[in-house]
């Protein structure tokens, strides 16, 4: 699908950012940002690092910055992430179709177009099944075999073709991880960005196969996200160790397509955008669990939010206007 002309822009500026020398916020202009952020409905912790030095970690309402909470769909960076870091290391190839891989996963009753699937389609969530997100949602999560499910679903788009936002979709994408490296998904996530990293990841739930929820309810700290942003940001290297693929984030952080929905631009498992004319990446989980990468400003913003609250419109809109209320502070 074609993008916008600011659109490419902002992406090219945004992969040849290089953040310049960072000053220290302003005080004032911070004050104001923190007084919104305090009263921004739901939001439990706010964490941001300039210059790979932190300088706000604020908590409300019995939040941790250091316990970990459920980070909904935020989850679906972390999972692209490890297929990144797969396909470097040799795992697999990112435009390899994943019938091959799943085997006899792939239930017989699933359309022909399945086997035209690759890697990178789902990275992009343009596998173009029928969505298990929304209303299907309840179904899919109810039923016998969630990754039977997902592949059953009728197909609303030729795979490869506009994006269709599916948690059954990076659910597909966790499972052919799991099969191909022939480790679950938390003993990837722990030994391959975790334990560099300097954080634990805590188990969480499993479909009625055992192959852990791919998308969806894991549960990582604050100050892990925190962890992980700063990684990303240093183009994947941390303490001189390059433990995510710096070329995978390139073209993880170029937008492909546009979700239908929300308007935002997508990439390879991160959102991409801007704020304050700022270009950013972003990760987004419901409810407002955030992992904003502005690389311009040298900046990490991480926010996490009561996870188990009504569907609102526009409910990102409230986090990305915090955001643009904080960065005048990060560019006085």
């Amino acid at each position: 699908m074609p993008l916008p002309r600011r659109a490419a822009l902002a992406s090219a500026l945004l992969l040849a950012a290089a953040p310049g020398r960072a000053a220290a916020p302003d005080p004032a202009l911070l004050a104001q940002g923190l007084a919104m952020a305090e009263a921004t409905p739901h939001l439990r912790t706010l964490a941001i690092a300039q210059g790979g030095q932190m300088v706000v970690e604020r908590a409300w309402h019995g939040a941790s910055l250091t316990a970990p909470t459920n980070i909904k769909s935020a989850a679906k960076t972390i999972i692209a992430t490890l297929a990144g870091i797969a396909a470097a290391r040799g795992v697999f190839a990112l435009d390899d179709r994943i019938a091959p891989i799943l085997g006899r996963l792939v239930p017989a009753a699933a359309d022909r177009l399945v086997q035209q699937i690759t890697i990178r389609h789902l990275l992009g969530m343009r596998a173009g099944l029928e969505s298990t997100s929304g209303p299907l949602y309840g179904r899919w999560i109810a039923s016998r075999n969630w990754l039977g499910f997902a592949l059953t679903r009728p197909f609303v788009e030729a795979p490869g073709g506009r994006m269709v936002y599916s948690t059954g979709t990076s659910h597909i994408l966790g499972a052919v991880l799991a099969r191909a490296t022939g480790q679950s998904l938390h003993r990837l996530a722990q030994s391959w960005l975790g334990t560099p990293l300097g954080f634990a990841v805590p188990d969480w739930p499993r479909d009625p196969q055992g192959f852990h929820f791919g998308g969806n309810n894991m549960a990582l700290s604050p100050a892990a996200l925190m962890r992980f942003g700063e990684c990303c940001l240093a183009q994947g290297r941390d303490r001189g160790r390059q433990v995510i693929p710096a070329a995978f984030l390139e073209e993880a952080w170029q937008p492909a397509t546009r979700s239908a929905y929300s308007g935002q631009l997508y990439g390879l498992g991160w959102w991409v955008g801007e704020a304050a004319e700022e270009p950013m990446v972003f990760a987004w989980g419901y409810g407002g669990q955030m992992v904003y990468l502005l690389p311009r400003l040298g900046l990490t913003v991480v926010m996490t939010s009561e996870a188990e609250v009504p569907r609102v419109p526009g409910q990102v809109l409230t986090r990305h206007a915090l955001l643009e209320h904080l960065l005048p502070a990060f560019t006085a």
